[in-house]
């Protein structure tokens, strides 16, 4: 929050300080009221203001990459036009990132200079002065900004010093976003990580059980659980196909149905044209062992599982549902609001619902519908274009 906050004061600050600046030195006419390109009719304050913000608009995405020479060359060509000098240059510690007019050989010793005293530096130079700002994220020294021009007045010396605070800014928010996306995606493998040994738990107290009584099944069972577990066990990306997935849960059908024989019926219905979707790795299987853990852990006879995946237009639907016992609505509320990993929580539907809110948003959060005695549809929505995020 305090980032945040000082992230819009400073925007503010060297918009003010960029309007002051802006008439005394005459680098812009405003725009005549009819012109369709400007802002609605004011005097040339609304203009000022309206050009900075925009222009600033322009540069951040940028930025928010972080600093470096593509991101340094697409932003330069905006601070240039916000500054209106004869030159800008961005630095990092050590080279020259980009520039926007002719920029002079003296600009690595400048930025040196300003580097070292981590304070705001102004050149004379014929036919050109130079004034040159450090860059800093989170207190630490990366780059500088420089601006050139044949007249370095103090307007100047505020104006180029208010940028580089905002493109400071800027950078420390590119930062805070690396930040976060590296431990969302710690995150995100600890919990795909969690999934796996619990997995490897149920298959093998279902092989131990034929071990005994029918040697040749239980050495059939092993080879099936090893499919199983080459998937499972892969160092995949976050992403697999939803075919791939279908493949998994097939394999981890064959060992539920030596568990529990003609009592367990599986049904899959899903459309072609869904098969290639990118899905997050181990979302399904999870679903369809709460489905079989309700549908048929606590009955006696026949529980029927059903998977259907259909096309609907920019996103794959899928539900898995179950005809047994039910849950209480109550209790699933508190499960998908808990911390999955908090020990004695369910891993299934908590896990895989918040894997898909991190990766997708909260809109695509898992909807359960159950009541007590009358089965469980849990439904998850998954883009067909996979997000950038993970």
């Amino acid at each position: 929050m305090s980032t945040t906050a000082c992230v819009v004061l400073s925007c503010l600050t060297f918009v003010l300080g960029y309007v002051v600046a802006l008439v005394p030195r005459g680098r812009r006419e405003p725009r005549e009221p009819s012109d369709p390109a400007g802002p609605p009719p004011g005097d040339w304050r609304d203009e000022a203001t309206y050009t900075a913000l925009h222009i600033a608009a322009l540069a951040a995405p940028s930025l928010r990459a972080g600093l470096n020479r593509d991101s340094a060359r697409k932003a330069v060509r905006h601070l240039h036009a916000l500054l209106g000098t004869y030159a800008v240059a961005i630095t990092s510690t050590e080279a020259a990132l980009a520039w926007d007019g002719p920029c002079t050989d003296e600009v690595l010793t400048y930025a040196r200079t300003a580097l070292a005293s981590g304070l705001p530096q102004v050149f004379a130079g014929e036919p050109y002065g130079a004034v040159v700002v450090p860059l800093l994220v989170d207190g630490k020294l990366v780059g500088t900004l420089a601006a050139f021009d044949q007249e370095v007045s103090a307007a100047l010396v505020r104006t180029v010093t208010e940028v580089g605070r905002w493109v400071s800014g800027q950078l420390e928010l590119a930062e805070l976003d690396t930040s976060r996306r590296r431990a969302l995606e710690a995150e995100m493998r600890a919990l795909r990580a969690q999934i796996s040994p619990h997995f490897i738990y149920n298959a093998l107290t279902t092989i131990a059980s034929f071990v005994r009584t029918d040697p040749a099944r239980a050495r059939e069972l092993l080879l099936d659980f090893a499919d199983f577990a080459r998937y499972a066990l892969r160092r995949a990306h976050d992403f697999t196909t939803l075919a791939d997935e279908l493949t998994c849960v097939d394999r981890y059908l064959l060992l539920e149905r030596a568990r529990f024989g003609d009592r367990l019926r599986f049904s899959v219905q899903v459309a072609p044209e869904v098969l290639p979707v990118p899905v997050p790795f181990l979302c399904l299987q999870p679903l369809v062992e709460n489905a079989i853990k309700h549908g048929m852990g606590s009955r006696g006879g026949v529980g029927q599982v059903r998977v259907v995946a259909r096309d609907a237009g920019p996103e794959a639907h899928i539900t898995v549902e179950d005809d047994g016992t039910g849950m209480d609505p109550e209790h699933v509320r508190r499960v998908l609001d808990d911390d999955p990993r908090r020990e004695g929580n369910g891993i299934g539907l908590a896990n895989v619902d918040v894997r898909m809110r991190q990766i997708y948003g909260d809109g695509y959060g898992l909807v359960v519908e159950t009541t007590l005695g009358s089965g469980t549809t849990v439904r998850l929505r998954v883009p067909k274009t996979r997000l950038s995020a993970l």
